[in-house]
């Protein structure tokens, strides 16, 4: 057991400069921003104690604040037989945090002009005329009424989840039984289908609520990554590739990876009680190999990317800076505030209050609150993804913070909190 959970961390600072093009990443001593180095280096016992106690099989984890690197290590291996420590190449499954790209990408159609943030989506694609929102379900056979919808949904529906279209696969029963009667359950790529063809398919399923109602995690990034489509004329791999990643310098960020690139991908671990196993090892890849397996012509905006630490760490830091050559400050003001009292029909903000939380255009965005729940600033905005990955920008202290893990089923959500915790304790001034 021990020797399996070795630790094994490995400093990334080999090349001084990560990115250019306003997204400027350079390694910097904790102290030149007011950090303590001592404080940071807590961080590795924090890791190594979950790895101790078989509760993580290791990962990879970053802080830069005012574009300097001050903690960037690797902890444990990339397979169970300790073969392959984890590195600065490693290529992770991003999972929900490709919501973020996407939430940029539709901020820069935003500001062209192009998208009016409450415009009905059915302006964009048309089968979303007319829909229809669950009413009545017989779990006997799985029937069900519906009723219209009293408004359409929006952009900034979609945006917020705020839409009524859900992950069918993460609520189980009526909602769960509907979706995949319209075989809906999708969330990372298709064998056979077509971006367009999934989102109209997608607009066919009765929501879950009526739009605006409340908040409800689901496949609106996806629609988002079609709306993208429809307005640029160019498939969303393409999109992304000429207006997010290229102009950073992202070069191991990909829908499909190309074949050169597999052997960086990660695997996916999995719990067995008194070890951790990859799902490659079990033969279990059938939910985890969909980077390997394009070109396909389905691009998931809400989940499909994989990315190294380091290209994703480019990204945040671009709109930790300001936005950079991708985005503009006026549309990155809009996106990072909290939306809620705009597109909850009977908000009641005493509640956000009491979370310490609203959500933004595609992101949580911390409150200030009473509550104090979280050490982050006010107004920091962040997310994660399926795998156990973490990400947060604070504008307020100029820091972003990356975590890539790749467990499937990892949902000890201390884990991430008390290193967040030993992140903010160690700002000094």
């Amino acid at each position: 057991m021990k020797a399996r959970l070795t630790l094994a961390f490995l400093l990334f600072f080999s090349v001084a400069v990560f990115a250019q093009n306003g997204a400027t990443l350079t390694k910097g001593q904790p102290a030149s921003v007011g950090m303590s180095s001592d404080a940071l280096d807590k961080i590795d016992q924090h890791v190594k104690a979950y790895m101790d106690d078989n509760k993580l099989p290791g990962g990879s984890f970053m802080v830069a604040k005012e574009g300097k690197v001050v903690y960037n290590k690797s902890f444990g291996y990339c397979d169970s037989k300790n073969e392959q420590a984890y590195g600065k190449g490693d290529i992770w499954r991003l999972a929900s945090m490709t919501k973020a790209v996407t939430a940029v990408s539709i901020m820069q159609l935003y500001e062209q002009g192009k998208i009016g943030l409450d415009d009905p989506v059915h302006k964009y694609i048309p089968a979303f005329k007319n829909q229809v929102v669950l009413d009545k379900f017989d779990k006997a056979d799985s029937s069900y009424t519906t009723i219209p919808v009293e408004k359409d949904v929006t952009v900034r529906n979609l945006l917020t989840h705020t839409s009524g279209i859900v992950y069918g696969s993460f609520n189980p029963g009526k909602l769960m039984a509907v979706y995949q009667k319209f075989d809906m359950n999708v969330g990372f790529s298709h064998e056979t289908w077509t971006t367009e063809e999934w989102i109209n398919r997608l607009a066919k399923v009765p929501l879950a609520h009526q739009p605006g109602e409340k908040f409800s995690y689901g496949l609106n990034m996806d629609v988002l990554g079609r709306i993208i489509e429809v307005v640029s004329g160019t498939t969303l791999d393409k999109y992304f590739k000429v207006n997010v990643f290229d102009p950073l310098g992202m070069k191991d960020t990909y829908f499909y990876l190309p074949e050169g690139k597999f052997d960086r991908l990660v695997g996916v671990y999995a719990n067995l009680g008194d070890r951790w196993m990859t799902v490659e090892e079990m033969g279990r890849t059938q939910g985890t190999d969909y980077p390997k397996k394009g070109p396909r012509n389905v691009f998931a905006g809400g989940a499909g990317l994989s990315s190294t630490m380091m290209d994703y760490a480019t990204f945040i830091q671009t709109l930790v800076s300001g936005g950079g050559k991708i985005l503009g400050a006026e549309a990155l003001a809009e996106m990072s505030r909290d939306q809620m009292p705009d597109v909850i029909t009977d908000y009641k903000p005493a509640r956000a209050q009491r979370v310490g939380s609203g959500f933004g255009l595609g992101f949580t965005v911390y409150l200030d609150s009473p509550t104090k729940r979280s050490p982050k600033s006010p107004g920091t905005y962040e997310w994660g993804g399926y795998f156990n990955t973490k990400f947060f920008i604070d504008p307020q202290e100029q820091m972003v913070f990356v975590g890539m893990t790749q467990i499937a089923g990892f949902n000890d959500n201390a884990f991430w909190e008390d290193m967040y915790k030993l992140i903010y304790e160690s700002i000094e001034d």
